[in-house]
């Protein structure tokens, strides 16, 4: 191990970006190799912890839970890692093959026709979707940055055949990226399967990955089987119990009369308080009561009593010092109204950024038109409804070919059927359709009578055979694939079109009092 490590460093030190690469991968071969993993809380994990607190990957597979559906579980999961506290109010969510509002919804349909076409069920061990959850250094890389670095795991992870939402939190001292992407791929008849080197093939992606970006990468990895939870430890309860000693922190320096004075603000502002023999309290948004000797000592009711009757110096607890970058915006988005925003309650803080983000968002408008050669207004109203027209039509068209794969998948069901129980169906029929024989044999009739009565329904003379439906069914298949890429790209020409000229009514829309202000204050300065 030793002399790996000194090999290793030799070759990194010496600039080769194509030994540093080589190295690394058989580095961590021979660490795997050489080193266990297990499955652990339902689903197989490999944890890269770093010495010096750098990149960790991990991968999960999610279930159905008990007193749940499919569609729940999964709108669960998208709702944590969309969560808008997190996500600088949905700025850090990005999507392939789908929408991030209506992603759930859409998963679901590929579910239901992967089920169609193959007739694969696995019951309870079923996988919905996949987790995968990629951290990095602290102050090392910007939410943007690991925004678009997670997307390109995700695409590399997956070959592009899958769909996926790319969500960055910025909620902790650590930046981090949770991708939940699709088991089933784009084309609804194949799932991805967590093989048995899956999380180390994407601990050594997302290593190959920070070594194309110029960021940190593995020293010295130690394998674990803990589970997420477990692992994490008391930084799992972290966020949650600063905003309240944040809360409290803030009454505190307005000197409250006495402990109860401090209970009563608490109070006004939302809060459960269970008096016993240790306090605790509950937070708006929150589930379980928490004792408030948990937050700290100096949050126990005795330290707090005892400041408040000024016989003993009160200091708050230390916070964590997590830097939160400056998030750069790349593409273009809506101009936030501030106005409207400061009348529902936003300070001036909010007032502040939204600001500054449309300025930014001005510049990339006026760089759009700018690439794409708009002149005026017209012409970019012109090219918005011609792109629209162009996805309603390419919607309409995709949609058609998903019925018809729906109606050809459900008719080959009907002819395996009717020619599995046709020797049956013939045997009752010779029987004088006797009643002992429809008890013995009744599942298999009635496939039998469900299937001429498909056949009735689409008037057919002649019983299609299983390979034309197949030959069918594989052509529709491949255009639906051409098609899907055309709409998506299609979808996104016209969410970009009709965000820019949202942006540029806005903007020649502008009153002209406001104008007027704004260049009377440039003046000034």
């Amino acid at each position: 191990m030793d002399k790996l490590d000194e090999g290793r460093s030799r070759l990194i030190k010496s600039g080769g970006f194509f030994d540093e690469e080589f190295i690394i991968r058989l580095y961590m071969e021979m660490l795997v190799f050489m080193s266990c993993f297990g499955k652990t809380g339902g689903f197989r994990t490999l944890l890269l912890e770093r010495r010096d607190c750098l990149a960790t990957t991990r991968l999960m597979s999610l279930h159905v839970g008990k007193g749940q559906t499919a569609g729940d579980a999964v709108k669960r999961a998208l709702g944590y890692i969309k969560d808008p506290t997190k996500t600088e109010n949905g700025i850090l969510v990005t999507s392939y093959g789908c929408t991030p509002q209506t992603a759930e919804a859409e998963f679901m349909p590929m579910r239901r026709e992967y089920l169609t076409i193959t007739g694969r069920r696995r019951g309870k061990d079923d996988v919905l979707v996949y987790h995968l959850r990629q951290s990095f250094k602290p102050g090392e890389v910007t939410p943007e940055e690991a925004n678009r670095i997670g997307c390109e795991l995700a695409k590399r992870f997956t070959h592009g055949n899958h769909a996926f939402i790319v969500a960055t939190h910025t909620n902790t001292s650590s930046v981090h990226s949770h991708i939940i992407f699709s088991a089933v791929n784009l084309d609804c008849d194949r799932k991805f399967r967590d093989f048995l080197g899956s999380g180390r093939a994407l601990g050594r992606l997302s290593d190959t990955l920070c070594v194309e970006n110029g960021l940190s990468i593995i020293e010295k990895p130690q394998h674990t089987t803990l589970t997420y939870d477990k692992w994490l430890g008391d930084r799992a309860k972290q966020p949650q119990r600063e905003k309240m000693r944040a809360t409290i922190d803030e009454i505190m320096r307005q000197k409250p009369e006495s402990f109860d004075a401090l209970l009563s603000v608490l109070k006004e502002k939302g809060w459960e308080i269970k008096r016993g023999k240790r306090m605790s309290a509950r937070a708006p948004g929150q589930v379980r009561f928490k004792r408030l000797d948990s937050l700290g000592e100096e949050y126990s009711e005795k330290v707090l009593r005892a400041a408040l009757d000024k016989k003993r110096e009160w200091r708050p607890k230390e916070r964590r010092k997590g830097q939160k970058s400056k998030i750069e915006h790349t593409s273009v988005s809506l101009l936030v109204d501030v106005q409207a925003k400061l009348q529902q309650g936003k300070g001036g803080g909010y007032a502040r950024w939204a600001k500054v983000f449309n300025a930014k968002q001005m510049a990339q408008t006026l760089t759009y038109l700018s690439e794409h050669h708009i002149q005026n207004l017209a012409e970019l109203t012109e090219k918005t409804e011609a792109a629209t027209l162009r996805h309603g039509e390419l919607r309409k068209r995709v949609k058609n070919e998903e019925t018809q794969m729906r109606e050809i998948a459900e008719l080959k069901k009907h002819v395996l059927g009717y020619l599995r129980t046709s020797e049956t169906y013939a045997a009752y029929k010779k029987s004088g359709y006797a009643k002992k024989f429809l008890v013995e044999h009744e599942q298999e009739i009635l496939i039998h009578r469900a299937a001429k009565q498909a056949f009735d329904e689409r008037k057919l003379t002649k019983l299609p055979t299983v390979q034309t439906l197949q030959t069918e069914y594989e052509a529709l298949m491949a255009q639906r694939k051409k098609d899907y890429a055309e709409y998506r790209d299609a979808k996104n020409e016209m969410r970009e079109l009709l965000t820019v000229r949202a942006n540029v009514e806005r903007i020649l829309n502008e009153p002209m009092e406001q104008r007027d202000d704004t260049a009377q204050k440039k003046q000034e300065r």
